[in-house]
């Protein structure tokens, strides 16, 4: 298949780009500047050379792909409310492209809101600011061939730059490992390549279903993660006040653990990369 990729650059994007053309399938990746666009075209995949905001360049590629993968999201959480809309606006271009066909798209969303537990059949918190699954529902109610990838809020692997490297940065810069409360929230992880696979598998059994939960490590509580880190930068490990955290709180005290049971059986997807406390247990995750 001819793939077009957003995000084709982000850490999950560039994983999901090599597993298409590891495959052998043909892809188009989006890249916003001409570092990142050289960098691409390394890889062997063909580039567009565009912004997220460039919706009509959006609609052309998806129009001429055989599916889209949609990755890419602005993570400055200081706007992250008009990021989310942003969000919604580029999955209902890439949407439009595709009405019509049987050609799909899967965008991504995260666990944030989901119950403990929760399977890929239990739906996300209709509050959130986020409308990356409520967009990709409605269009599929339009006949649109659309599904969600949920993933773990631990996508890890060496060269990780999300939540456990802030995490990481926070204790060096606070002089302790924190958790909240008694620490006993639990997140989810899946190692970066076991997460790329989720997309490929989807998209080469025809997108049957509207969820999948890129989820490896199902529950494991925030102290836990907390102490590992405390252990290698032999700092100590307590519990703070949100106030700690900072903008982070939120997401430093929720639950975001769900199963990946049903993913596991339509796709036949196992995690075969470490589990997140195997990576966070190399010394290599410390160092920046």
């Amino acid at each position: 298949m001819h793939v077009f990729v957003t995000g084709a650059t982000g850490w999950v994007g560039s994983a999901v780009v090599q597993e298409l053309i590891n495959a052998g399938h043909l892809v188009t990746g989006l890249a916003r500047s001409a570092e990142k666009a050289t960098a691409l075209a390394a890889t062997g995949a063909k580039v567009l050379l565009a912004r997220l905001e460039d919706l009509d360049a959006l609609r052309t590629a998806a129009d001429k792909a055989d599916a889209v993968i949609h990755t890419a999201f602005n993570h400055d959480f200081s706007k992250f409310i008009e990021n989310c809309e942003q969000d919604r606006l580029v999955i209902e271009a890439l949407g439009s492209a595709l009405e019509g066909s049987d050609r799909p798209l899967i965008v991504t969303s995260g666990l944030s809101g989901m119950a403990r537990g929760a399977s890929e059949l239990d739906l996300p918190n209709p509050g959130s600011p986020r409308k990356s699954e409520p967009t990709a529902r409605t269009l599929a109610e339009r006949g649109v061939r659309a599904a969600t990838v949920r993933l773990a809020p631990s996508v890890h692997g060496l060269g990780d730059y999300g939540f456990v490297p802030l995490l990481i940065r926070l204790a060096k810069e606070k002089g302790v490992s924190a958790y909240l409360g008694d620490g006993q929230n639990c997140w989810s992880g899946v190692y970066r390549q076991d997460a790329a696979r989720v997309y490929r598998l989807a998209l080469e059994q025809g997108v049957t279903d509207s969820v999948y939960h890129a989820v490896a490590d199902e529950s494991i509580p925030f102290k836990t993660i907390a102490e590992m880190i405390g252990h290698h930068l032999r700092l100590p490990v307590e519990s703070r006040e949100a106030d700690h955290f900072g903008w982070f709180a939120k997401m430093a005290g929720a639950d975001m653990a769900a199963t990946s049971l049903r993913t596991r059986a339509l796709l036949g997807w196992i995690s075969e990369g470490p589990s997140l406390l195997t990576d966070l247990d190399q010394a290599a995750y410390y160092i920046s």
